[in-house]
């Protein structure tokens, strides 16, 4: 039986090592081993529409496996393997093997045999290929499969069909796997044979191509036989992102790696709806969430507006489009609400009444709200702006209405049923909210963050009413909205004997004493009044939270701790960024510093790639951070984190409803030179340098001032 995916527990019962070999172009991604090949009996595979259709490759030169030499990224799609086949006894083989592999709606291969012997060979080559069409969570799971699939002989290869039972589960109904070198007629096993005979120096070559079919209807592949790689869909994508995004140059190398890196990831994890191909959006995160997601899309975006703002703009019509338009309990539909994820396989679409869509989140509505105001800021009261207005106010309705369950004033959150989420903020494992004594709290549940959230959507539609709709009562009426709810914010949710705000109100309203790092996202929301923000900082930079390298979800000092848990005690880089931007707002500029430092420096032991999360070990036992095992990378909101510290580290503020960009540069002696080039802003373009101190700033448009504090 299949587990819904948004039962999620917390982590993936099979997980990659770092052995494995990730591609990713948009919702199409691929998990090997450094030989190229994928075992079905692991966490591998080409998965296309939440469907694994590909759970065997396996090449064969000459009966034996190809082993590793090297494999080379070519690209986020696409990337060359370099292997030998091993002779008994001899180190020195002969025989070597190169693949290159690009995805794309489907998958190129190209295959070559080259003799480095001084006579001729004759070899049998094979490739094993089988597509057992699991659910992408059944195979994160480990879960067994609920069917087979049968497979017939075509021309130039293999076409592959789900039994009746496997049918039901997935819109993919058939794979073909085609060679441009036909092999021997395909009789059983699903294993495409040839015969090559090599003279000395001669190189055996073939290309491969998988296509699916989903619902009766083709997929072309973006990677076809026969054209250069450098000229298909997704290579023109990606040069055409990296030529209008920020360029960045700064004198730390670490910091500058990660930038580029967080450029590269987040054209990487874009995806497109084919029914409005112009509209880029931004999946969670590779392997397991390459979907529409609402909270981790519009963080993520919010994030990467320093270096495009038409992922914002995606983001945001695709989550208008979907919100929510009656009650429905299946799938926790609700008007005005937005959903938590987008899923493309016939269960969950089926669990969810046909929509395909699941609502279960308390956040991301008042998320989205924050995200219109956020991008009519950097792009000015546009017509794409206004015509967002109507989604916002009902959003807004639902914040007030459906949100706020027992009329309180704050929003809650609980499952209808025994389907769905438990936990339905950002933390949504299902222990993720613990009590001082280490007791798992159990729903109804008003987080404090999502009351953070909510504050600042109100202080956000006041804005558009003043910028788009020049109408002063109603911004008045959010302000004071806003007002209100932060003083009753603050006598609900502080704690005096411990000093700091609540993780949350329980089902009877007592505070959940916990240390969490949600605190960080209250200083982020602008919620805290002023004079309690030194003694949050003080918190966040303490030995209790702060690993060395970033915050811990929940403090080392707290019942519950363990810094391999996904959600208690694990380091989150984006949870970081977040509170390095509260804390820059709420001007405690060294605490800022001293985490921004310590999540870069980590940057530096993946390879300028930030994971979703890793241990919480202090940096001071471990000399570097230890992985989660089940993390996905790359991942996009962790990967979008360098941008926002850099914003924050900036005080980049746009304003351009108000004609202003306002920066306040507070960097780290380590980084003392920083130069952003061509900041889109709307259609006008800004230039930042700084060098030890000086602020040097320009804008394409003369009319928008440039404020430097």
């Amino acid at each position: 039986m299949s587990t819904s995916p948004w039962t999620f527990g917390g982590e993936s019962a099979r997980t990659s090592t770092p052995a494995t070999v990730t591609l990713v172009d948009g919702a199409t991604f691929m998990l090997s081993d450094r030989a190229g090949d994928i075992d079905g009996d692991a966490a591998q595979g080409l998965f296309m529409l939440d469907t694994r259709v590909l759970s065997v490759w396996r090449l064969f030169v000459g009966g034996r496996p190809v082993q590793s030499l090297s494999v080379t990224p070519d690209g986020p799609f696409s990337a060359t393997f370099v292997g030998r086949r091993e002779a008994e006894g001899v180190v020195d083989a002969t025989t070597v093997v190169v693949q290159r592999r690009a995805l794309g709606d489907g998958m190129r291969e190209d295959i070559e045999i080259r003799n480095h012997a001084m006579e001729a060979i004759d070899l049998d080559v094979s490739l094993q290929v089988d597509a057992d069409f699991r659910s992408l969570f059944d195979v994160k799971a480990g879960h067994p499969a609920l069917g087979g699939s049968s497979m017939t002989s075509i021309d130039g290869g293999v076409m592959i069909v789900p039994d009746a039972g496997v049918e039901m589960a997935t819109q993919v109904d058939r794979v073909a796997v085609t060679s441009s070198r036909p092999p021997e007629p395909v009789t059983s096993g699903g294993v495409l044979r040839w015969r090559c005979h090599l003279e000395p120096g001669e190189v055996w070559s073939s290309c491969l191509q998988l296509r699916i079919s989903a619902a009766g209807q083709p997929l072309v592949p973006n990677q076809q036989c026969g054209t250069p790689l450098n000229l298909s869909a997704p290579a023109s994508r990606l040069r055409t992102w990296h030529e209008t995004t920020t360029d960045f140059d700064t004198s730390h190398a670490v910091l500058l790696r990660s930038l580029h890196q967080a450029v590269d990831d987040l054209g990487a994890l874009r995806i497109f709806d084919p029914a409005h191909p112009e509209r880029p959006v931004i999946a969670a995160g590779a392997p397991w969430f390459m979907t529409l997601f609402g909270r981790d899309s519009l963080l993520a975006s919010w994030m990467a507006l320093p270096v495009d703002q038409q992922l914002a703009a995606g983001v945001l019509s695709e989550l208008a489009d979907t919100q929510g338009r009656r009650v429905d309990d299946r799938n926790e539909e609700q008007p005005g609400r937005i959903l938590h994820e987008v899923r493309f396989d016939k269960l969950s679409t089926q669990m969810l009444g046909g929509a395909g869509r699941y609502y279960g989140t308390a956040d991301a509505t008042a998320l989205f709200v924050m995200a219109v105001a956020e991008l009519a800021r950097w792009t000015g009261a546009t017509e794409h702006v206004r015509s967002l207005l109507p989604a916002v106010d009902r959003a807004v309705q639902w914040i007030e209405q459906y949100g706020d369950r027992d009329g309180d004033g704050f929003v809650e959150y609980e499952r209808p049923g025994d389907s769905g989420l438990e936990n339905q903020g950002w933390k949504d494992s299902w222990d993720g909210i613990r009590d001082g004594d280490g007791s798992v709290i159990r729903a109804p549940i008003a987080l404090c963050e999502v009351q953070g959230y909510s504050y600042a959507a109100y202080r956000g539609r006041a804005e558009l009413a003043r910028a788009i709709d020049g109408d002063n009562a109603a911004a008045n009426r959010w302000d004071e909205r806003a007002d209100a709810l932060r003083e009753h914010f603050d006598e609900a949710f502080w704690i005096d004997d411990l000093g700091w705000y609540a993780v949350g109100l329980g089902p009877d309203k007592a505070k959940i004493r916990s240390l969490t790092s949600n605190i960080g996202h209250l200083l982020w929301t602008g919620i805290v009044p002023e004079h309690r923000s030194s003694r949050l900082a003080e918190l966040l930079t303490s030995p209790e939270m702060f690993s060395g390298w970033g915050l811990r979800t929940l403090a080392s000092s707290a019942p519950g701790y363990n810094p391999l848990s996904y959600h208690c005690g694990s380091v989150w880089p984006h949870d970081t960024a977040i509170a390095v931007a509260g804390l820059a707002r709420a001007r405690c500029d060294s605490a800022a510093q001293q985490l921004a430092m310590g999540l870069i420096d980590s940057s530096a032991w993946s390879g300028g790639r930030l994971p979703e999360l890793f241990a919480g070990f202090a940096r001071s036992d471990l000399p570097a951070p230890v992985p989660y095992p089940a993390s996905c990378s790359p991942q996009a909101w962790a990967a979008a984190s360098p941008l926002l510290i850099v914003r924050a580290l900036l005080g980049l503020e746009p304003d351009l409803p108000a004609g202003c960009v306002r920066l306040r540069p507070r960097l780290p002696v380590a980084v003392h030179h920083l130069r952003l080039e061509n900041v889109p802003l709307g259609s006008h373009r800004l230039s930042v340098e700084i060098a030890d101190g000086v602020v040097d700033a320009t804008i394409s448009n003369p009319d928008i001032a440039v404020l430097v504090e």
